[in-house]
């Protein structure tokens, strides 16, 4: 339980990064409330725990051929259909033109805040 927690928060936090900070200016939460993140974090989480498996799945042969690079295209993806689904409830995301490009640096910068925030916890917790 404590692991999902400590996921969720990452990921709230990975998404506030990208998305309400205003340092990508392309991106725009229509929510900039702590609430709105943890919601959109949650959201993002069950997209990437049942979305995402059955992408990486069907484009195995795309992710072989390209060395693992076509991962942050499904990583774009999910971010496009967290903000589609954040904006049914009001929490959504939008992007400014040229969307593709906005949607693949926000999840660029996603996946490395995540990461790094993933390495650095994990880290603190072998050392206790």
């Amino acid at each position: 339980m404590e692991r999902l927690a400590l996921r969720w928060a990452i990921n709230a936090l990975a998404l506030y990064l990208a998305v309400g900070t205003g340092w990508l200016a392309g991106i725009q939460a229509e929510n900039t409330t702590w609430w709105a993140f943890l919601l959109l974090a949650l959201i993002f989480g069950l997209i990437n725990a049942l979305v995402r498996p059955i992408l990486k799945l069907l484009t195995c042969p795309l992710i072989l051929l390209t060395l693992g690079l076509f991962t942050l295209v499904i990583n774009a993806f999910m971010l496009w259909l967290t903000g589609v689904i954040g904006q049914q409830v009001g929490l959504g995301i939008s992007f400014a033109d040229p969307q593709w490009l906005w949607i693949l640096l926000g999840s660029l910068v996603v996946s490395i805040v995540s990461a790094v925030l993933t390495t650095v916890l994990r880290e603190d917790r072998r050392r206790r």
